[in-house]
């Protein structure tokens, strides 16, 4: 090994050293505040990693919000909170050109006031009761990371990540989120009630004289860094094609797809699907210490990538299948060898 690679390997291992670090403080500090849920957080954490979005799904009372803004806290970022409402309008949310009178020249001019959006971690509280038309206007700035109004094109402060919540009981006055939407986030992560001790716990913290304050352990730099750094981690021949395998898998129209998929899947995901679990999956693998991606990362992550990316049929929904059996089972079939790979 030469010298120039001897120490770009060396530059490399730091920056995961540093990544690691950065992840057990951000964990540590938001547990300060967030009681259990860690699996969610780690998501959470992973998602910033990939530079990706997340859409939490879960009843009223399990902490969505507190978990966001603890996250925002440790990691030094800018934060707004939007509560999504059937009257809201896109320019609530991106900002809009207003009319306004110069004290010196007493000519009126336009001036752009910038909406809520314009943050590093925006929270989309209860998404789905707002209409489309509202919820489109999250589009650009989701995958672009940049609002146009009257023309005029604005970028955001990096790092930028949309952080949404949406009630999975309630469906009265709700707007189901298009499918464009829900493929601009990177997880649908499922926010289920605590344990018994947990809950216990929580009882105990918010009904004393108990405090605890989040300090800020890294900053938006350092956050940007992560997410170059993960995109250094290598993925092995195999699990790439292992991913294929199962996003291919999933879609009805696939040519050799089960005749079980053709029943029960009516949509599929997408190549956007592959990407984001490829790069979920490399955070995944160097927040636990590894610097390859393995085929475990991929089926652990394969379900919050994928769950709002399948739509079911007809005869799922009668049969009360649900979407995560639907993964299940593609994962339990997918052989251990990629037939590309024999």
């Amino acid at each position: 090994m030469t010298d120039q690679l001897r120490a770009a390997s060396l530059d490399d291992q730091g920056r995961a050293e540093r990544l690691v670090e950065a992840c057990r403080k951000i964990r540590e500090q938001v547990s300060k505040i967030v009681v259990g849920q860690d699996d969610v957080v780690e998501q959470l954490v992973i998602a910033i990693l990939a530079r990706g979005h997340c859409l939490l799904e879960g009843v009223p009372g399990l902490a969505k919000t507190l978990m966001v803004r603890s996250l925002a806290q440790s990691m030094n970022l800018s934060f707004q909170r939007i509560q999504f409402t059937p009257d809201l309008m896109p320019a609530d949310i991106t900002g809009t050109d207003i009319i306004q009178e110069n004290r010196d020249t007493g000519h009126r001019d336009l001036i752009f006031e910038k909406g809520p959006i314009f943050t590093q971690m925006l929270l989309a509280d209860e998404i789905n009761r707002t209409p489309p038309k509202t919820q489109a206007a999250l589009l650009e700035a989701m995958q672009e990371h940049e609002v146009t109004v009257g023309g005029t094109t604005y970028r955001l402060e990096e790092p930028f990540f949309v952080l949404a919540t949406q009630n999975p009981i309630e469906q009265e006055g709700t707007y189901p989120l298009p499918e464009a939407q829900r493929d601009r986030f990177l997880f649908n992560v499922i926010v289920d009630y605590p344990s018994r001790d947990q809950e216990s716990e929580i009882i105990d913290r918010t009904t004393s004289t108990m405090s605890a304050e989040i300090s800020p352990v890294v900053s938006g730099a350092e956050i940007i860094e992560c997410q170059g750094t993960v995109r250094l981690v290598p993925l092995p021949e195999h699990v790439k094609h292992f991913v294929l395998d199962l996003v291919r898998s999933a879609r009805p129209k696939e040519e050799g797809s089960a005749p079980w998929v053709r029943e029960m899947i009516d949509w599929g995901p997408g190549p956007r699907a592959c990407q984001q679990i490829v790069l979920a999956a490399k955070a995944r693998a160097i927040i636990r210490g590894r610097h390859h991606v393995t085929r475990d990362d991929i089926v652990a992550l394969a379900y919050p990538v994928l769950r709002h990316r399948i739509v079911p049929t007809f005869n799922a929904e009668a049969e009360g299948v649900s979407v995560d059996e639907l993964i299940a089972r593609l994962l339990k079939e997918i052989p251990a060898t990629s037939k590309q790979l024999l």
